[in-house]
């Protein structure tokens, strides 16, 4: 049976004067002293004796074995400090905790317990929660906890990821939880600047530098001095300009334009892009030497459909902010709805639909016909489909007693031959004006000056005659699904030698009118 060793007195009265939360735990996870930050921290409430998981996770087993990491089972393991992050639960809800866990060893190296410190980390909520990094889906975390690595030191941030993502937030919350924190965030935005423009804008000039130039004006690089430069698209930089970014980021100089005096720059750079930029270098597109410089700390930003855990925590979030003044929530059937759409704008796409939604929505349940009706064609053309109908052909959202209907979906079926004439026209042509609201007027060639009626067509087929246009093998020969006019002329042709009646007819089966059909027609070398 292992003996139990108990925290000596000094090391006690030590963990009082320390303003963070610490804890000293046991082999056995159990906490044998907390300091006052810890114990106010949780609440107040006793925590001697308990282990430190139910505490912190509200678990019944060790971190380890409930899917996550564990820095006690990772020390003894190691015998060495271990940092994870971990979402814990606290007085003021769930937050994101650094946690930085350190072993204490007697004379002979044993260990006689592990001192925990923990520090909040305040990039993932704040009180406002208004540039705050919301999700705990596993793809998130890991993206966390990389952020919280490498935001105290100084290294050199590449943000990959998707447009819509949040990379400009992830860039701020490097900054604040930096040594840096206190001095500017300035952004960049490196797309639609040209050469002589983003050197101006980056590195300043001077008067008279070039045409236009009445006065000096600071650069980018010196109002970030103190603080974080974040270079938002840098696959977008002119390759002239990447040298000059190569040497500021080495020697930590750059002349203003229009100078040849030097200039020290005191900036940390944080760089974001969605374009592959190894493809790039391997095409000439992108230095590698600066490729290389700026990807000291590469981090991935997961698109939405990769963390759909989070959809519920963004929903409320977002409709905070797009509607501060009202209670907004989401019906059940919506939020599903959201769940199967692919998102491929990612957070930016769902932040403009909830803002829609919110428009449309007098009440406070967004049901799911407040919701974008491109959304929900998104969403069948992936194959993932919608709520289920009723037997009228509208949808009902359990949240609202009100019946709507939804438009169906677009014909997507190619062309084919076995298909029906007539149906195979509609779906090759645009949208026209339905028969019975357009104007019934001739076309040019049967006018006449005094605008005489327009006479009877004649029938268009007589029997026992072969009709005129193609012949059945023309029509039977292979088409090319990319040439719309063919197809769309297939369709007509197919149409013609299967009518029975007369051209107004006709237009009507096709719903078109008469004035496009004869256009049609002659473009066929069939008007008459």
């Amino acid at each position: 049976m292992p003996v139990e060793h108990r925290p000596l007195p000094e090391l006690i009265a030590h963990l009082e004067d320390l303003p963070e939360p610490h804890i000293l735990c046991g082999r056995d996870y159990r906490i044998l002293a907390a300091n006052a930050s810890y114990r106010k921290r949780c609440g107040g409430g006793e925590v001697i004796g308990q282990p430190c998981y139910a505490v912190s996770h509200r678990y019944e087993v060790p971190c380890d074995q409930a899917g996550e990491s564990c820095p006690l089972a990772a020390s003894l393991e190691s015998g060495q400090r271990e940092r994870v992050l971990h979402l814990h639960h606290t007085a003021h809800g769930e937050e994101y905790v650094n946690i930085e866990l350190t072993p204490v060893v007697d004379d002979r190296g044993e260990i006689l317990c592990f001192m925990e410190k923990m520090e909040r980390l305040r990039v993932a909520r704040d009180e406002t929660g208004r540039r705050a990094l919301i999700g705990r889906s596993p793809a998130f975390r890991r993206m966390l906890e990389l952020v919280a690595r490498v935001a105290p030191a100084e290294a050199s941030v590449l943000l990959l990821g998707e447009s819509g993502t949040g990379k400009e937030l992830v860039a701020n919350a490097v900054h604040e939880a930096s040594r840096r924190a206190d001095g500017p965030f300035v952004a960049v935005d490196c797309s639609g600047l040209t050469e002589t423009l983003f050197e101006s804008e980056l590195f300043g000039h001077e008067r008279g530098a070039f045409t236009g130039a009445i006065a000096r004006k600071t650069g980018l690089i010196e109002a970030a001095a103190g603080g974080t430069l974040f270079l938002d698209e840098v696959g977008d930089i002119p390759l002239g300009i990447q040298v000059k970014l190569l040497r500021l980021l080495e020697t930590g100089a750059y002349r203003r334009v229009g100078s040849s005096e030097p200039r020290r720059a005191d900036i940390r750079l944080v760089s974001a892009t969605h374009r592959p930029l190894e493809r790039m270098v391997r095409d000439g597109q992108f230095r590698q030497d600066l490729y290389y410089r700026i990807n000291t700390f590469p981090i991935a930003v997961p698109p939405l459909r990769e963390r759909r855990e989070d959809l519920p925590l963004l929903v409320e979030a977002l409709l905070r902010r797009v509607a501060p003044t009202r209670q907004l929530h989401l019906s059940a059937t919506a939020l599903r709805q959201l769940n199967r759409y692919p998102f491929p704008g990612n957070v930016r796409e769902l932040r403009n639909l909830l803002e829609r939604a919110s428009l449309l929505c007098d009440g406070d349940l967004i049901g799911p016909r407040h919701l974008s009706l491109d959304m929900g064609a998104g969403v069948a053309s992936a194959g993932q489909g919608l709520s289920a109908p009723v037997s009228d052909g509208q949808t009902r959202d359990p949240g609202d007693s009100r019946e709507v209907s939804t438009r169906p979906p677009p014909r997507t079926a190619p062309l084919t031959a076995s298909a029906p004439p007539e149906e195979a026209m509609r779906m090759s042509l645009p949208a026209m004006t339905p028969p019975e609201q357009a104007p019934v007027m001739p076309p040019p060639e049967m006018t006449t000056p005094q605008h005489a009626p327009m006479m009877r067509p004649p029938e268009m087929t007589t029997p026992g005659v072969e009709p005129p246009g193609p012949s059945r093998e023309s029509l039977a020969a292979p088409l090319d699904p990319f040439d719309l006019d063919a197809a769309r002329d297939r369709a007509l042709s197919l149409a013609l030698r299967e009518h029975r009646g007369n051209r107004r007819e006709l237009a009507r089966k096709l719903g078109i009118s008469e004035r496009t059909l004869y256009r049609r027609l002659r473009g066929l070398g069939q008007g008459s």
